[in-house]
């Protein structure tokens, strides 16, 4: 896809704002999206459980994220009334469609984590660049 393809926009006949593709990719790619979406998409989960297996997210950016996951079709929250409240998150249809894509990214990931670390300390090391100071890690 080239960068011109990522910009494009068009607008329906009635006139409502368009998702573009670089707006749905930057949702799906956030750095907490990815995590959620594998874990609801083989059923429901309640918030505690996305908390325990989302290593390192806190509980606003786990509100933060589902909310917006929400928004944009991609999970569905329900409420049971019950005392305390029971909240479940399942994926949609869409977010269920792009598990196998998503799955697909985190087995390359996984596949070439160690070569992508041995680039970065070679890089590193040739332009005299502490390792500590990368901040993706």
């Amino acid at each position: 896809m080239s960068q011109g393809n990522i910009r494009v926009i068009h607008e329906p006949a009635d006139g409502r704002p368009v998702c573009t593709v670089l707006e749905a990719l930057n949702r799906i790619s956030g750095k907490w999206a990815i995590s959620i979406l594998l874990n609801v998409s083989h059923g429901p989960a309640r918030f505690t459980e996305l908390e325990r297996a989302v290593p390192g997210i806190s509980r606003r950016m786990l509100t933060l994220t589902l909310r917006n996951l929400e928004r944009d079709g991609l999970i569905v929250r329900t409420v049971y009334a019950t005392v305390p409240p029971k909240v479940e998150y399942r994926a949609t249809s869409m977010a269920v469609e792009l598990y196998s894509s998503l799955a697909a990214l985190t087995g390359w990931a996984e596949r070439h984590r160690e070569a992508i670390a041995d680039s970065r300390e070679t890089y590193d090391r040739e332009h005299g660049r502490p390792p500590e100071a990368d901040t993706d890690r």
